[in-house]
């Protein structure tokens, strides 16, 4: 018969001693005391993403119900809008630099105004 079926077993052996070892992991830190020691900004930042995640699907859902091709106009006139903003200011994603340095010479952008204008005599004078 097992020791575990015994009618007086206790769970632990009466002479047990805790060694080193037993007492480093009693007075080891909790889960909760280290999420204690974590600042509020960061529990705040992780709300805000929480919140955002819940909203984006939220809004994902009721998109889904309305007309595709209303979403794929939106999508397409907001897609250019920034598209033309980051050629005009110059501020595209590093991944596409070497794509907008080539098509940059044929659109305006935002110092090329100045540069291109003639100046009056009075002000070539200065």
């Amino acid at each position: 018969m097992l020791p575990l079926d015994s009618p007086s077993w206790q769970g632990y052996k009466p002479a047990t001693n805790m060694g080193s070892m037993n007492v480093y992991l009693a007075a080891a830190e909790t889960t909760l005391d280290k999420l204690q020691k974590i600042p509020p900004a960061f529990w705040l930042k992780v709300g805000i993403a929480v919140l955002a995640v819940i909203v984006f699907v939220i809004v994902l859902r009721k998109l889904l119900q309305v007309n595709k091709i209303i979403v794929g106009a939106v999508l397409f006139i907001g897609g250019g809008v920034m598209f033309f903003n980051w050629l005009y200011y110059r501020t595209e994603p590093k991944i596409l630099t070497p794509f907008f340095t080539k098509i940059a010479p044929f659109f305006p952008s935002a110092g090329s105004y100045e540069t291109t204008q003639q100046k009056t005599p009075d002000q070539t004078k200065k």
